[in-house]
């Protein structure tokens, strides 16, 4: 046997291997689990002004300089490509988080403004992760996670290769946790433009290989990223009706691996 007929021989056996072991992973249940809120996705102006009130109600605990300049819609909320999260309460409707991601199918990315990405990140499929802001207490650290996981399967199903996020002290230490890399070395908190100048460190997460990362690690929110489907995160639907807002909406049943 020559050593080409050897290799893919191997190759084909661990193919099959893999296969093998994956299907055995996907007959394993998931559980489901119910929250006291919603994720989706912005759909109209209504939705729009609910994550403005949010997101400047987050900031102004944290950056209240930036805040006032957050009372109204940004210009990237409305540009292609741009995807707006929302989480509210099941009980009156208010709003809980949201989270606004960003890709580059149209044009470059918001942190392009402020940084030139590596030439290992110039020709991916991207998403940026911006404007995530959250409510006060227990009730905002499970809806971060919730929008976090909603941000990943929209990436997942988007076949984005992936997230970029920037990231100020000390939030960039939730991001490390996440499993997210320093896109430049030495974690360097870099002064965006495109956010007041503040600094930020630039950070980026695999899409594909995440749930592999997260088993690997054995981390402690992997059972609520890939293990769990939440019936309440939802960011399936038609083309958004905010004006200029074209992006394409993934259709999956948040299950890992599985589209619809």
């Amino acid at each position: 046997m020559g050593a080409h007929d050897y290799f893919e021989v191997t190759n084909d056996i661990l193919a099959k291997d893999i296969s093998i072991q994956w299907k055995a992973f996907e007959k394993v249940p998931m559980a489901e689990e119910r929250l006291p809120f919603t994720v989706k996705a912005v759909q109209d102006e209504a939705d729009l002004r609910k994550a403005v009130q949010i997101r400047q109600a987050a900031y102004g605990r944290h950056v209240p300089e930036l805040a006032e300049l957050l009372r109204v819609p940004e210009s990237y909320d409305r540009e292609k490509g741009s995807v707006i999260l929302l989480a509210e309460s099941k009980l009156d409707g208010s709003p809980l988080g949201s989270l606004r991601l960003q890709s580059n199918r149209y044009g470059k990315l918001g942190i392009e403004q402020s940084v030139e990405l590596p030439e290992w990140l110039k020709y991916c499929s991207l998403a940026e992760g911006t404007r995530l802001g959250v409510s006060e207490g227990r009730i905002g650290r499970v809806v971060k996670a919730a929008l976090i996981k909603a941000f990943y399967l929209y990436c997942l199903e988007s076949d984005v290769d992936w997230i970029v996020i920037t990231a100020r002290k000390p939030l960039d230490r939730q991001y490390e946790a996440f499993l997210y890399q320093d896109v430049y070395p030495g974690g360097e908190f870099i002064p965006m433009r495109h956010i007041g100048n503040i600094p930020h460190r630039v950070m980026a997460f695999e899409v594909k290989s995440g749930e592999a990362r997260w088993a690997e690690a054995d981390h402690p929110l992997y059972d609520f990223m890939c293990r769990t489907k939440h019936p309440d995160i939802d960011v399936n639907g038609e083309d958004f009706n905010l004006p200029n807002n074209r992006m394409r909406q993934p259709q999956f049943s948040n299950r890992i691996g599985t589209r619809q």
